[in-house]
């Protein structure tokens, strides 16, 4: 029987320190109010989140239409680079990319962050087989659970994706069977 997992990249939210509660933007808010629009087409069942306020905040909309409460799992909130923010963002990120098992003081390597996720991942297609489940996420954490099924999903495929951002991915057991995107660039 298959499962659906919908994995929706956050809206755009405007930076600031506050990982746990920063919002959406206006622009992430009209976004989000279309991931609402084309999620209404796939026969959702449950919704899932990282407990992030952006991530959140991008699946409400499809949780109000289908009249269930956001179901807030820790795997899927995103991957923590460090301790304290980074002086190079661009430095930081490609070399965790670069060697899994690195991580900088504080942070994840991408293997730590990738099992946290794939538990998560588990969990959700374990207690939701047959049905169709969004899950509220970040790009990172979203691009390692991709990675763990199918390495074509890596550090390049991140760098191109959109806020906010969609796949479907369809599974039969825990095996990938499918991976279309529903919102991106064509």
């Amino acid at each position: 029987m298959q499962t659906n997992l919908y994995f929706v990249r956050h809206a755009h939210s405007t930076y600031n320190s506050d990982e746990l509660g920063r919002p959406l933007s206006k622009r992430g808010f009209i976004d989000a109010n279309i991931v609402t629009e084309l999620l209404k087409r796939e026969a959702i069942d449950y919704v899932y989140s990282s407990p992030y306020k952006r991530a959140i905040q991008t699946v409400e909309g499809i949780s109000k239409y289908i009249d269930k409460e956001i179901k807030l799992l820790d795997g899927f909130k995103e991957r923590i680079l460090a301790e304290h923010p980074v002086e190079d963002f661009e430095v930081a990120i490609t070399k965790v990319w670069k060697d899994y098992d690195f991580s900088w003081k504080g942070g994840e390597s991408n293997r730590i962050a990738q099992k946290r996720g794939i538990n998560a991942t588990f969990k959700v297609l374990d207690s939701n087989i047959g049905k169709n489940v969004v899950i509220g996420t970040h790009g990172n954490i979203m691009v390692l659970i991709m990675n763990y099924f199918d390495n074509q999903y890596g550090f390049d495929f991140w760098k191109e994706l959109e806020m906010p951002n969609i796949y479907k991915l369809s599974f039969n057991g825990k095996k990938l069977i499918d991976v279309q995107r529903i919102w991106g660039k064509t």
